[in-house]
């Protein structure tokens, strides 16, 4: 039977229904859409992504590097600072440092980690401390090929290069190119380069806390840099340890014992920093007259003679001598006076920024003072550290510190001042010199510089004055002349009048000159010994016009000395012509090592970045071909300047030093304007000069002896150490006689027994003519040792 009852009408859909419905429809074409949109960007996006098979064989920029003898970094040239370092070498702990803040799942995802994702968002929706998702990959594409404009369409070309290394590319080779790639502040590219610029060592010696503080830097170098924000770069290395512990790269007693471990972080002021600043811009541009644009980008290592340990030790000495100096100085005031908010943060900013302008220079460190008064200054740091100067640590200022001084000079709150630590570990006021110093030791026997200093700062005055600035050497030149004295009769014997001498107008073509010893007195005769000793300067005079001064000028060119530089006049007797640190070191050499003339040299070898040998200098060995004077006469010459640091104007150097085969001349010109010391070691011959750029007075009684010996004596303290006392072979031609030495053809009394005794006051009668007057101004009164 057919059932003929007409089927139920649906009800219709209730409007509660159909909405989900149409939105959930509507949302799915959306999305489609979307898809459809992005799939078109990305298909005509894919085809104009860079090419990135080069990044298959990696070949950064990489520096001129500079190396000391010992293989210490010196020095580093080039846009990029970087040390490329296969990721076998690069140690497990830092690798772990890295992935635990940036990218956890990096061995897992595909390039895009899509459960990072989502983790990030929710954590960033309950907790304070954010999280981000870019992964390394993503990373790496953004840094090496795509600007840093926030965009869609750069954000597509990110994710579609990120899928393109993680087709081409390894994990590890991945891994390696980041680690080598990204910037970490202070021009440091990649890790390795970072752990040497913040802690001074190899990537492969850095401990689990060190690791955690470089691994903070790639989010942003400047705002985590321990040098210059070392509290965010702290609290950000703890962050960063929690975060290892809590992925399983480090045991909980690991994280603790990495928390609680203080960080040497490397600074311009670190006693182990080699400052070779001045040596290393030397080698740079011996380099690049070779190798051309090449020179910062090739990875040439550049290996010099420079010893690590001379080289810190010459700094350090020129630089104490010099801040010495500076304490006797007139005080001239901070460096810059600031407006300090009554905001704590406002003013922080305003401190941190002014201290950034005024950075520390080595131990010379900046502060901004919060307090001032005749008792006491307080002075916050870049660090934070409040630094309290009470009592002698004031002195260096007390000018300052008075209610009458002028307000360029008046210590007061928002002041920019320098700060020093004292040896006791107390705190002085102190200020930035303006003298200037260089200090230079090479090895006499081959000339290989082992140590060169060129001036207090080189980022302050890049001026290298041990090779480029001219001046007076004053009485340290009077070797020369008393060397060229042994062959013309005169022996360390002879006896001389200290007694005043008298030039007229007829024979200097201008003044009268009427020559004075530094002291302004006179004792007679004496031996020529005796004489270099205790630097007498009529003496000195009376040898030149038995050599003549014409003989003279010949026989310093010898020493590598400049003819023209020293015209043929009796005022050469006095140092009044024009030398180098550099030549004097040359010089003195010459009676250190016998009598050779060896040239300074500085490059013992250069490699490409693989090793390979480019080019490699070995000195050639001491023989008869580099002669310049006679064995004998520098051998007796040894003997006088030996005197010098024995009994004579240098006699604390064998007293503090307590060794005898120490020699030298000290030296200082007219008005005290340059200060001298130039001696040496039969291993190591070495020079101090102080002075300002343009000549003006160091005061009434500074002298070579006082300002430039100290810091030769406190190089040498080290440099010295462990080397043992020599003393000079004795040469054939030569008789001791009564203690005193002789050529033998003067020995017996043959020789110039007496000089200028029977003249009185009176000059010789033969002279040579004096400078014109114009000219001879700069240099008559040029009387002081």
């Amino acid at each position: 039977m057919t059932d003929t009852n007409p089927a139920p009408a649906r009800a219709p859909m209730h409007w509660a229904l159909k909405l989900p419905l149409i939105a959930l429809g509507l949302l799915m074409a959306s999305l489609a859409s979307l898809a459809l949109l992005v799939g078109l960007a990305m298909a005509v996006a894919y085809p104009n992504l860079p090419d990135i098979s080069e990044l298959a064989d990696y070949r950064p920029k990489l520096p001129l590097r500079i190396y000391s003898a010992e293989g210490v970094l010196i020095g580093e040239f080039g846009e990029e600072r970087r040390h490329l370092t296969p990721i076998a070498e690069i140690p497990v702990v830092m690798k772990q440092a890295v992935l635990a803040i940036e990218d956890a799942r990096f061995y897992q995802h595909g390039g895009v980690d899509y459960i990072g994702i989502a983790r990030a968002a929710l954590a960033n929706l309950g907790r304070i401390k954010s999280q981000g998702a870019s992964t390394i990959t993503m990373q790496l594409a953004r840094n090496v090929y795509l600007s840093t404009e926030k965009t869609y369409t750069r954000k597509i070309y990110e994710i579609l290069l990120t899928f393109k290394l993680e087709h081409m590319l390894s994990k590890d080779q991945i891994l390696e190119i980041y680690m080598n790639q990204i910037f970490l502040g202070n021009r440091a590219y990649g890790f390795a380069a970072a752990s040497e610029t913040y802690f001074g060592k190899p990537l492969q010696q850095i401990s689990v806390a060190e690791a955690a503080m470089l691994a903070g830097l790639p989010k942003a170098p400047s705002a985590y840099n321990p040098i210059n924000n070392p509290k965010r770069a702290r609290s950000r290395q703890l962050y960063i340890i929690e975060r290892m512990q809590d992925n399983g790269f480090i045991t909980a007693a690991q994280a603790q014992a990495a928390k609680q471990e203080p960080l040497k972080v490397r600074s311009s002021g670190d006693s182990n920093v080699v400052h070779a600043e001045y040596l290393a811009e030397t080698v740079r541009q011996l380099i690049y007259a070779q190798y051309g644009d090449g020179t910062y980008t090739r990875g040439l290592n550049v290996h010099t003679t420079l010893r690590a340990a001379d080289q810190i030790a010459a700094y350090e000495a020129l630089r104490n001598g010099i801040m010495s100096y500076e304490r006797r100085q007139v005080y001239r005031g901070p460096e810059k006076f600031l407006s300090l908010p009554g905001e704590p943060a406002a003013a922080d900013d305003v401190i941190d920024e002014a201290l950034q302008e005024h950075p520390d220079n080595g131990n010379v460190l900046s502060a901004v003072v919060l307090q001032a008064n005749p008792k006491l200054i307080r002075a916050v740091r870049q660090n934070g550290d409040v630094i309290e100067i009470t009592g002698a640590g004031l002195q260096p200022a007390t000018s300052g510190l008075s209610d009458k001084a002028p307000a360029n000079i008046k210590i007061r709150p928002g002041a920019v001042i320098r700060i020093v630590q004292t040896p006791k570990s107390s705190w002085e006021i102190t200020q930035l010199p303006e003298v200037e110093g260089a200090f230079v030791a090479i090895d006499p026997q081959s000339g290989a510089i082992r140590a060169l200093v060129g001036g207090f700062d080189f980022e302050k005055n890049k001026f290298n004055h041990v090779t480029q600035a001219w001046r007076q050497p004053g009485s340290s030149f009077k070797p020369f002349i008393y060397s060229a004295a042994l062959e013309h009769g005169i022996t360390p014997a002879t006896i001389i009048n200290d007694g005043p001498l008298f030039f007229d107008a007829g024979v200097t073509g201008g003044q009268p000159w009427e020559p004075k010893n530094y002291d302004g007195k006179f004792e007679g005769p004496m031996p020529m010994r005796r004489a270099l000793a205790k630097s007498k300067n009529m003496v000195s005079i009376r040898i030149l016009q038995v050599v003549g001064a014409q003989n003279a000028q010949d026989w310093i060119t010898r020493f590598g000395f400049d003819a023209d530089k020293h015209p043929p006049y009796l005022t050469m007797a006095l140092g009044a012509g024009s030398v180098t640190p550099m030549q004097m070191a040359t010089a003195y050499s010459v009676f250190a090592n016998g009598g050779y003339r060896v040239n300074p040299w500085i490059i013992s070898k250069v490699t490409d970045q693989r090793g390979k040998v480019l080019t490699q200098f070995q000195p050639a060995l001491l023989d008869q071909s580099m002669r310049v004077i006679e064995a004998r006469n520098a051998f007796i010459m040894d003997s006088l300047l030996q005197e010098v640091t024995r009994t004579g104007t240098a006699a604390s150097a064998q007293a503090i030093l307590k060794r005898p085969d120490l020699y030298g001349k000290t030296g200082t010109t007219n008005d005290s304007m340059d200060a001298w010391f130039a001696g040496f070691q039969p291993t190591l011959a070495a020079i101090t000069w102080i002075g300002y750029d343009t000549p003006r007075k160091l005061g009434s009684r500074e002298t070579g002896g006082g300002l430039s010996l100290p810091v030769w004596i406190q190089f040498m303290a080290k440099a010295l150490k462990d080397v043992a006392v020599s003393e000079m072979p004795v040469p054939e031609g030569i008789v001791n006689t009564s203690g005193e030495w002789f050529y033998d053809e003067y020995s017996g009394g043959a020789g110039i027994t007496t000089l200028g005794i029977e003249s009185g006051s009176q000059a010789p009668r033969q002279l040579l003519p004096m400078p014109l007057d114009e000219e001879k101004k700069k240099i008559l009164d040029l009387f002081k040792n």
